[in-house]
């Protein structure tokens, strides 16, 4: 039976979003417009997200810093391309109390600059670098029009900023986070996505080059979910980070930045769940199991806390629901928040010798035997839901995947079925404009597969440069 306070996501996907993201009490709207309250369970999947990428990022040698959230206008206009790009989009503060400020300051939209300024002073030899720095924060870009999650005038994220000695080293990171990303979005959020470098005109202001995962919503809209950019020399030369280098020359260091943000959590949404609510991978669910004992039987009870103890020493994060609601609102409960498996246990289970398990992806009951290595058929469970949840997800994106070279056919499907779609670019940004005159197709990225020499642009019918993947975006 379909939950009845969410609407069905084939009939206005915009509304099924909103309806999920509150039955599911993962935020809700504030008084401060453009910005959320993240609620405790979708503040529990960012602390998860961030525990996890927390740990890839300092295996590979990366340290956390902060920095301030005021930015002096004039230490942002020194690098121009960043401040023309993120202008629109400042929210500036310019009285300090009951003074008027001299100087205005930014409130944080990205980091860049102070991250410069910071460097500028640490930096002096060669032996110094690299510098391989992380910073979870929040940020502020004033957006004209806002959705939980996906787009909100605060928002939290992670910015890494790195220094190297040498161009290559700085490309080599800019890649290797790229990776770390993909396999996170792969093995944690059960989320196929794709890689490449984005075009000049799409590219993050003030880079050389900027790399993406993007990823497909169920309604074949695509989600960029994290970027990782080269900047070469341009923001150290703006900055004056220099090094003396191995000849004993100065140098200025070659830089990179890379990020993702809670916009996570809304692609997490728009690619698992249904119209029952939350479906979370079990990898990043913090909480896996729920456990619901059905009255109030003392035996009934004791097993349901011991199977909990085995579950949590095994590091499977379980709970027992004992509160003074029935059993089907439990049920409901859990289902609509995500809980990736729930067991059920109640005293004519235990006369049958048995429990039920119900997983939540494909809300199958199954009954195994109360005597069951728990702890074992538990784990393979998640497993399967995990591995299927990735599937699903797949097939889907493949199912919305096309391949066209003709124009007309790229509209009618931007216009009845949207979807990735692999077509031809002669690289020029006339027939990039012209792809947005279609519902807002914009280039997602350049592929890396090559383009032969018959291959013709998809917009002007000139050869192409590149194999580029094109949708609509949020």
């Amino acid at each position: 039976m379909k939950n009845k306070a969410i609407t069905s996501r084939d009939e206005d996907f915009a509304q099924w979003y909103t309806d999920v993201v509150k039955a599911a009490h993962l935020a809700e709207y504030s008084n401060v417009k453009g910005c959320i309250v993240f609620e405790p369970n979708g503040y529990a999947l960012w602390e998860k997200m961030q525990s996890i990428l927390d740990k890839m990022f300092k295996e590979t040698g990366h340290q956390n810093v902060y920095m301030p959230v005021f930015i002096p206008e004039a230490l942002l206009k020194k690098e121009g391309e960043l401040i023309a790009g993120f202008a629109p989009e400042c929210a500036w503060v310019t009285t300090g109390g009951s003074a008027q400020l001299e100087d205005r300051y930014a409130i944080r939209p990205t980091s860049e600059t102070l991250f410069c300024d910071y460097f500028s002073t640490k930096v002096k030899s060669y032996r110094d670098l690299p510098k391989l720095y992380n910073q979870w924060c929040n940020v502020v870009r004033w957006e004209k029009e806002t959705r939980p999650f996906l787009r909100t005038r605060e928002f939290l994220w992670q910015e890494g900023h790195t220094i190297h000695e040498t161009e290559q080293e700085a490309k080599e990171e800019t890649l290797r986070m790229l990776g770390i990303y993909e396999k996170f979005f792969k093995e944690y959020l059960a989320i196929p996505c794709i890689t490449g470098q984005k075009t000049e005109k799409e590219k993050f202001a003030g880079a050389e080059s900027t790399y993406t995962i993007e990823a497909l919503m169920y309604n074949g809209v695509a989600l960029q979910s994290a970027t990782s950019h080269y900047f070469g020399q341009k923001f150290s030369k703006a900055y004056d980070v220099k090094f003396l280098n191995r000849n004993n020359e100065w140098e200025n260091v070659y830089q990179t930045s890379w990020g993702c943000t809670t916009r996570m959590i809304g692609g997490l949404i728009m690619v698992h769940s249904d119209e029952n609510g939350l479906v979370l991978p079990p990898k990043i669910a913090p909480r896996q199991v729920a456990i619901v004992p059905i009255g109030s039987d003392e035996e009934v009870m004791a097993l349901c806390k011991d199977i909990c103890t085995k579950l949590n020493a095994k590091d499977i994060v379980s709970f027992v629901d004992d509160s003074e609601k029935s059993p089907g609102f439990k049920f409901a409960e859990h289902e609509v928040n995500g809980i990736p498996v729930r067991i059920e246990i109640g005293k004519r289970d235990l006369d049958n010798g048995q429990i039920t398990l119900a997983r939540r992806d494909t809300r199958e009951k199954i009954n195994v035997s109360k005597d069951v290595d728990i702890v074992l058929e538990v784990s393979k469970l998640l497993d399967d839901i995990q591995n299927n949840l990735y599937q699903r997800a797949l097939e889907r994106r493949d199912a919305l995947t096309y391949r066209t070279d003709n124009l007309e056919e790229v509209k009618k499907i931007m216009n009845t079925r949207p979807g990735f779609i692999y077509s031809h670019w002669c690289g020029d940004e006339e027939c990039e404009l012209k792809m947005k005159e279609i519902r807002g197709t914009k280039s997602r990225c350049i592929t890396a597969e090559k383009v032969g020499a018959d291959d013709k642009c998809v917009v002007c019918g000139k050869p192409a440069k590149h194999m580029v993947v094109w949708g609509i975006q949020y």
